[in-house]
This record gives structure tokens, sequence and C-alpha cells, in this order.
């Protein structure tokens, strides 16, 4: 199916979202029990971590853990916001630098002043977005982030959600003594959806919409490690340490095969490890291929994370002809 739907359901009873675009599964957000990144808490200060520069905290939802935490002593409160979720057995990760975030606007206690997404290049349209906050605001003492989103956006909405989003943080942050608490919970997948996905799309919201459109095949498709590309396949495993990717040329014996598979798989990697949502430490293994096609391949890699949701680092090439990558756990893996 042509063009870009947004489909809207449930799955064994909690909500789910879905992004298709070409009848490709592009991004999905499923609930869980689990705190989600975007969870802001009053937590108490437990104990540090000595060697590790950070604190056990102590929250609603059961243990947390904080880097950086010089000048924090035990038992004084701060406010924490999760930001990512936390592998088996331990703490919920968490940050003392808070971000309200909502489709157009992105409110920054913590960093003042008013910026503008790079994306939006049209400069008279970035002269008009910062006269619709200065105009249509009171001052405020909060630094603002106003993101892509607002390049095509109703001017209306815009200072709508600013209002929403000014209020929700100074709300938050006048709330910082008291036991621990559960201030601010992480949107949903549904509104989740209204606010990552903001390019014009068919919204579907019709119950069992996943079937009848057929993203339960799709990510049925996840539970296989195996990846069909132009020019081969490859796997994505995760182990206890990282995830492996292996990248695999077929029955293709040609020269330029391992360079053909391994930039497919560069391509569509950060689509894959979005989807399943997989985080930490990724190793990739390429099909073979000589060492002066690594920069080609690195480039292809680098440009499609930088078009991804999900911050990742690239790290670099081991000695063995690895590549490695660094990437954020903000995905509950499926």
């Amino acid at each position: 199916m042509k063009g870009r739907q947004i489909l809207l359901d449930h799955m064994n009873d909690r909500q789910a979202a879905a992004l298709v675009e070409d009848g490709k599964l592009q991004d999905l957000f499923l609930e869980t029990d689990l705190p989600a990144p975007g969870t802001v808490y009053r937590a108490v200060a437990d104990r540090p971590v000595k060697g590790q520069g950070g604190m056990f905290l102590k929250t609603p939802d059961g243990p947390a853990f904080l880097r950086q935490v010089k000048g924090l002593a035990p038992g004084q409160t701060l406010l924490v916001q999760v930001s990512g979720f936390a592998e088996a057995g331990k703490a919920i990760p968490v940050s003392s630098k808070l971000l309200f975030k909502s489709r157009y606007v992105i409110v920054t206690p913590d960093a003042p002043g008013l910026n503008i997404s790079r994306s939006i290049k049209d400069d008279d349209r970035r002269d008009a977005l910062l006269q619709i906050i200065h105009e249509g605001l009171d001052p405020f003492e909060y630094g603002m982030i106003l993101r892509s989103s607002c390049a095509d956006a109703d001017d209306e909405d815009i200072l709508d959600d600013a209002q929403n989003m000014l209020g929700l943080a100074s709300a938050v942050m006048a709330d910082q003594d008291g036991v621990p608490e559960l201030l601010v919970e992480a949107d949903n997948p549904h509104t989740l959806g209204w606010r990552e996905w903001t390019a014009p799309a068919d919204v579907v919201t019709e119950a069992g919409c996943f079937e009848t459109h057929g993203v339960l095949d799709m990510i049925e498709d996840l539970k296989s490690p195996a990846v069909r590309i132009d020019g081969g396949h490859y796997y994505v495993e995760p182990t206890r340490a990282f995830v492996t990717v292996d990248v695999n040329t077929g029955k293709d014996t040609s020269p330029a095969a391992g360079l053909k598979a391994n930039i497919a798989m560069a391509r569509d990697l950060p689509r894959q490890l979005r989807l399943r949502g997989l985080g930490g430490q990724i190793v990739i293994d390429p099909a073979p291929m000589p060492k002066k096609d690594r920069k080609t391949v690195e480039s292809a890699l680098k440009a499609a994370l930088r078009k991804d949701s999900v911050e990742t680092n690239f790290v670099g090439w081991t000695t063995m002809g690895l590549i490695e990558l660094q990437r954020a756990r903000v995905r509950v893996p499926f």
C-alpha cells in the first residue's frame, strides 16, 4: 500500500501505535508496565556508588540510578526524569536534566534561551516563529526549543502547545520537596504517535486495524533474527552483553557483493533496531570487502543514524574489522 499511515490500536489490551510507509513498518510504540522515558519523579538520594560517580535514588517505582551527582548528599530530594528502560535486574536510569516534550515545543528548565530546530531553513519562518512566542507569551524563565514540526504548523497550535508545556514545567519545578512521588507519567503510545510522527499521514483508529492493515504480520516478522536486504541478508541477535549484527551476501559471489550488502544493511539497520527496541552496545560483522571500502559503509551508516529518532554513537572499527555502536535504551526490547 502506497502512502503514509499512522495506525492506533491495542495489542493484548495495551495501547499500540504503528507508522507504516509504502507498506513497510517504520516505527512502533508499545505500552508496557515499566517506567518509560519521560516519566518524572520526585526522588530521594539513597547511597552513592563508589567508583562509578553515581548514586542510587528512591522512587515510588523502585531504585533509580543517577550519574554525575557532585554535591548530592543522601537524604536530599531532587527531581529526575527517566532517560531509558532499565535492563533486567538493574535500577531505572534517570537524569536530573528535565525535558518537557510535546509535538511542537520542548521546554528545558535547565537550559534557558529560545532556540529553533536547525531543520527549519526558511529565515522568514524562523523570524515568524520567534515573533509568535515573544508576542504570544508572557516572559518565561525556562528555555524552549521549537521543533521541526513548527515549520508548517498552525501558529495558534504552536502557541497553545508552548503554553501547556510551560505550565506543566512550572508546576513540576515548584514541587521539589516531599517524599518520593510520581509527578508526570510518560506519554502513552497513542500520544507518542501524535507527538513524534508529525509528517502528513492517514490516521486509522478503528479497533483491529493492526490486523486488517497487515501490521500484525509485520510485527511477527520482527521475531525472526533474519532480515532480507538487496544483495543478501543480515541477522540481528541480542545477547546478554551486546547486540550482534552479522551481514551475509548469500549466493552473490561478485567482487562488489560485500560492499553492496554492507551498504544495504547500513541503510536499514536503524529501522530494525528501532522496531526491535534494541540498544546498548551494537557489534556489526560486515560482509567481506576490501579495507578501502570501509569509509563508504561508514558514511552510509552515519547518514542513516542521523535520520533515526534514537540517539546512536558510531564508536568505530575494531582491529578485527568489526563496527561498534553505542545506542540509547529508549525502547522496550521486542
